[in-house]
């Protein structure tokens, strides 16, 4: 009987111990869901995103299609406690469908609150496709603005496929078809459907510069040789609407679109995903390492941005050793 009443002693000693660990454990795990937030300095971001700001949105590097990028313009578009927002742009260009993309969503955005564009070192091309589509261009004095145009840039390799024994053969439906293409010259007519190609989208673009500048079709033409210009000049020139930073579209937003005084200026960025947040810094240290942009979303991404090796028409201003591999 003694062993007996021993035996249940130290069982209920046992239970009476994990009944302990077991709540201490849960208290743990309350306790870690409650202090990562607090230690990713989550409490603040929430704060901010319910508070009346101005939204603030970086658009730097190769323009490309960027679903996220509009996914966060769209998403912009309708909360109520931004009241305007500003876009960021230092980007030499890109293609002419990335540029469209993001103009026609810039738009969409305007269409609801002010929208500034705050140019930092470079607004070209696309860039300034996109600078256009806003309701306000500030620039400093030293900024690189306009290359409004169109490129279409081929390689023809058959020398070097020569010289290396390389025939490449195809059979095509049609004369046209791939062409031009970079393993000979190219045929009768493909240089004319290609030149058809481009200008149709200049004059898209010089349309579009007319129109959001509000300057004359000729004088956007004009304007759109292919120059860069300071800011200085852009001004001058209807391109850039005033010289300054942050605190000039700060003032202009103030005054003219009466958007409450002090209000903070918020960082947005496009979403991604927490859960591949490790991998992203990882491969964004690997492109770091080997030379490549560190924001690219992928390994095909970043070489376009290193080399300027991008698949249709660009709109591009490349301030590269090399112009060539652009095509």
């Amino acid at each position: 009987m003694v062993n007996v009443a021993a035996e249940m002693i130290d069982r209920r000693r046992l239970r009476r111990r994990l009944s302990f660990w077991r709540i201490a454990a849960v208290v743990i795990a309350i306790v870690a869901l409650i202090a990562t937030p607090l230690l990713l300095g989550y409490p603040k971001s929430f704060g901010e995103s319910l508070s009346n700001q101005i939204a603030r949105v970086s658009i730097e590097g190769m323009i490309l299609e960027n679903q996220k990028l509009l996914d966060l313009l769209g998403k912009l578009k309708d909360e109520d406690n931004v009241k305007a927002v500003v876009l960021r742009i230092d980007t030499p260009g890109g293609t002419t469908v990335g540029g469209e993309s993001i103009y026609e969503a810039v738009r969409a955005l305007a269409e609801k609150k002010p929208v500034v564009a705050e140019v930092g070192t470079l607004a070209a091309s696309a860039g300034y496709m996109i600078a256009a589509g806003t309701d306000h261009i500030v620039a400093r004095r030293n900024s690189i603005v306009g290359s409004i145009g169109v490129i279409f840039q081929y390689v023809n390799a058959e020398k070097l496929l020569n010289t290396v024994g390389v025939q490449v053969n195809a059979i095509k439906s049609s004369p046209l078809k791939a062409e031009p293409s970079p393993f000979g010259p190219p045929p009768a007519g493909a240089e004319d459907m290609i030149r058809r190609l481009v200008m149709d989208t200049y004059d898209w673009f010089v349309g579009l510069v007319a129109e959001r500048r509000n300057i004359s079709v000729e004088e956007a033409r004009r304007l759109s040789d292919g120059s860069v210009f300071t800011g200085h000049q852009g001004l001058d020139l209807k391109l850039v609407d005033e010289i300054g930073g942050p605190e000039t579209v700060r003032a202009w937003l103030e005054k003219e679109k009466k958007i409450p005084k002090g209000l903070e200026f918020v960082d947005r960025k496009p979403q991604d995903d927490s859960s591949f947040s490790f991998l992203s810094s990882a491969r964004s240290l690997a492109f770091s390492f080997v030379g490549l942009d560190p924001r690219a979303g992928d390994l095909e991404s970043a070489v376009m941005m290193k080399t300027g090796r991008l698949d249709g028409l660009v709109s591009l201003w490349q301030p590269f050793s090399s112009r060539t591999s652009v095509q």
